[in-house]
């Protein structure tokens, strides 16, 4: 594959979770009885007349601004026209020539430590379609006996975000979803769950010698309801289009459906032109004339972007690894930002959250009683030396079942340390005359010894003696 280029483009569609639909005000929700959220405006019933939804269209300027995307003065929504079951109308609204949305970027970081700025062509508000289940084992329509139809899902906010062709690889590819998808569950504009098909993805791939300016056979890749599977669909096609080429076969511009289970792609249709689609303006809904004002107050509601996050962590001191997965759960970073504003040092609020509260959300499917002045306690204890790495592990388990505050939980099981030099300097002094063979092994430059030494004393502490007062005390008097 070295001797050849892949160029891949990502369009991706984001359903949003306003309350009613597109254009009419049937709920917007999933997992509905079937054909139980419609009426004539998303049936396509005729004389029914549709109004823009004026929350979809402020959540896709969001969108537009985080991308850094310019605001149309002036776009327009078109009707394009195609004939499946799950189209009420036989056409969807959609938008062509004049999207809301134009332009923009999304810087992604990838694995080397580099970033890759990858350019969005376009953002444009359109409505769902409804959902065909196909009857066969494998839901393919050639191998069904029937057809479900449920149209709950026609008319549902509909967002596309077109990439330009600037990725290389399906690593990069992967990346520039994950950071999407991290923004645009930042911006709070859809819930972005892939397996509900809130955000589904299909890719445009081809490849070409590198250094060559001239792209390649386009093929699409539809069906990929996972980041994992796009990464495997991209690996796939880039293989067999390559292998195509070098066998002197010509490629063919189509679209094709990404098999999860053979782990291929199979051809579906030939690729459709935008001419196939016979787009006109839609007659019934005027021109969209966002003012520069309401730009700006949407603007103002921004909140911090993902990749902008992920950098000020860092410069808090907190490790590059650590903070992927800090960032990439709500709820952690609710719970950093809270313990940092309590006082909490970063980096170990941090490693506490991605590790041992994660491991008891994990455990229990639940966020517990644990608040942020829990964590800010557990770090404050542990860098004192009140509470050993041990004993807040067993004061965090409390409280996340609790809610009791971390001191109390200290005091009622007995966690704090005893870094009392007296109290400890009489155990240390029983220990070295207790084990005069490991003494005599550490004074002989066996340094790692002290550690068993450092246990002993523990033992006598009943788990209580700050662990790092007790090596001091033991070393200070082994060289005395």
């Amino acid at each position: 594959m070295a001797s050849w280029e892949t160029v891949i483009g990502l369009e991706c569609h984001v359903e949003l979770n306003t309350q009613t639909k597109m254009f009419c005000g049937c709920r917007n929700v999933f997992g509905a009885e079937p054909n139980t959220n419609t009426c004539p405006v998303c049936m396509g019933h005729p004389g029914s007349l549709p109004v823009p939804n004026a929350e979809a269209i402020r959540r896709i300027v969001k969108i537009g601004l985080a991308l850094d995307s310019a605001i149309a003065p002036h776009s327009l929504f078109h009707r394009k026209n195609y004939f499946y079951p799950d189209m009420p109308k036989n056409y969807q609204i959609s938008q062509y020539d004049l999207p809301i949305c134009v332009g923009g970027h999304l810087d992604i970081d990838l694995a080397d430590g580099s970033t890759k700025r990858v350019g969005i062509t376009r953002v444009h508000m359109e409505e769902d379609t409804g959902k065909t289940t196909h009857g066969s084992e494998s839901g393919r329509i050639h191998e069904a006996e029937y057809a479900l139809i449920d149209y709950n899902r026609a008319g549902v906010p509909l967002v596309e975000c077109v990439s330009e062709p600037d990725m290389r690889t399906a690593e990069e590819a992967a990346a520039y979803l994950r950071e999407l998808r991290a923004t645009l569950e930042v911006l709070d504009v859809s819930d972005v769950k892939m397996e509900e098909g809130s955000l589904r993805c299909d890719a445009n791939i081809s490849v070409r010698p590198p250094g060559s300016e001239v792209l390649g056979t386009k093929v699409e890749i539809k069906n990929m309801n996972s980041i994992r599977s796009l990464e495997r669909a991209l690996l796939y096609e880039a293989q067999r289009q390559i292998q195509t080429m070098e066998a002197g076969e010509r490629l063919v511009q189509e679209t094709r459906h990404w098999d999860e289970g053979s782990g291929m792609t199979t051809s579906m249709r030939s690729k459709e032109e935008a001419f196939d689609y016979r787009y006109f303006p839609e007659p019934d809904i005027p021109p969209l004339e966002p003012s520069d004002g309401w730009v700006e107050e949407i603007r103002a509601t921004l909140p911090e972007l993902p990749r902008a996050r992920r950098l000020r962590y860092e410069a808090l001191g907190v490790r590059s690894e650590v903070v992927r997965v800090l960032v990439a759960d709500r709820t952690s970073v609710m719970l950093f930002e809270g313990a940092v504003a309590a006082g909490a040092d970063p980096a170990p609020a941090a490693t506490w959250i991605t590790q041992d509260v994660a491991a008891l959300r994990n455990e229990t499917g639940s966020d517990g009683a644990l608040t942020a002045r829990h964590v800010a306690d557990i770090v404050r204890l542990v860098a004192d030396g009140t509470v050993s790495g041990a004993g807040a592990k067993q004061a965090l388990a409390d409280a996340f079942s609790s809610g009791a505050g971390i001191p109390e939980i200290v005091e009622r099981l007995k966690l704090r340390q005893v870094s009392d030099t007296d109290t400890l300097g009489t155990f240390a002094d029983e220990v070295i005359d207790e084990h005069p063979d490991v003494v005599e092994k550490f004074r002989g430059g066996k340094d790692g010894v002290i550690g068993f030494l450092v246990g002993q004393l523990m033992q006598k502490a009943g788990g209580a003696a700050n662990p790092k007062v007790a090596q001091e005390l033991l070393r200070e008097r082994l060289r005395g």
